[in-house]
């Protein structure tokens, strides 16, 4: 995506195209808005770091990716100073009407660096994965429940529970998607404590990815995605239903996701997995009325 020219940034968004959109489509015109700008925006950074020409032009090399982002982190830097370029002047407009903060977006793009690397990121430690996921998942939550009004609290410890369910059920979902990029982001040691060692690993996300111990893997990670998804809801639960709808929506599509998922299976070869949209559309009637 083209740095300040998000095809998704206008209130009169076109037909939904991911769990995102859709869960955003009951927000007041305002918070939807803001929405669609920090939608764009991580769409702008994600494009960049995956090299995809879709939105914009391609970024090839490592140091050409890391290079874009730190422009895109110049912009945003001028956009929470109130002097933003003119082509970000409605991303600048919703930083100033709902504080969102620096910080957040720096974290954005500091994940995408992380897949920006030469070296793709592969059997990161339970750490690594960790910071990736407050990163590239969690940052925009905070960044999301500013615009949705939670208390800072609440807000934060949604954030860091949603994103994390939602970034696991990523991971999980797209291991052949990755591992053809040379991505594997499931954790060292789960991977260890699975019987799949330091050589096999060395060898690279393919070799993991069709490693017959992965199934094992991928079921304890889907239970850490699980515990996170429990966790949020009981955060939800403390608010009203007003101020948690699209996050609600959210995390009933993506577990939906992780159950298919699971009833799946992950031993290889493995079938493509989603939530239809008509799914997808009975979960947003059911959580679109207060």
């Amino acid at each position: 995506m083209a740095a300040g020219l998000p095809v998704a940034a206008v209130p009169d968004a076109p037909a939904p195209r991911s769990s995102f959109q859709l869960a955003l489509r009951i927000l007041p015109a305002a918070q939807r808005g803001a929405m669609y700008e920090i939608y764009a925006f991580c769409r702008a950074v994600d494009d960049i770091a995956d090299g995809d020409t879709q939105h914009g032009p391609s970024c090839a090399s490592p140091l050409e990716k890391r290079a874009a982002l730190e422009r895109w982190r110049q912009d945003v830097h001028a956009c929470c100073a109130g002097r933003g370029p003119a082509h970000l002047a409605a991303l600048s407009r919703h930083i100033a009407s709902f504080g969102l903060a620096r910080d957040d977006f720096d974290a954005v793009i500091d994940g995408m660096l992380m897949d920006a690397h030469a070296d793709p990121v592969c059997a990161p430690s339970n750490a690594t994965l960790d910071l990736y996921c407050d990163r590239v998942a969690s940052a925009v939550g905070r960044l999301a429940v500013k615009v949705f009004g939670m208390p800072f609290d609440d807000g934060v410890l949604l954030a860091h529970h949603l994103g994390r369910a939602l970034q696991l059920t990523n991971i999980l979902r797209d291991i052949d998607e990755d591992a053809a990029i040379g991505r594997a982001y499931l954790p060292r040691e789960l991977l260890q404590d699975a019987g799949i060692g330091a050589a096999e690993m060395a060898r690279g996300a393919a070799a993991i990815a069709a490693h017959p111990a992965l199934p094992r893997v991928c079921v304890q990670l889907a239970d850490q995605a699980q515990i996170h998804f429990e966790a949020a809801a009981g955060v939800m639960r403390r608010q009203p239903r007003a101020s948690v709808r699209t996050p609600r929506i959210m995390g009933a599509v993506y577990q939906a996701l992780l159950a298919r998922l699971r009833a799946r299976g992950w031993a290889a070869p493995r079938r493509a997995v989603k939530v239809g949209k008509l799914e997808r559309v009975g979960i947003l009637l059911r959580h679109a009325v207060v």
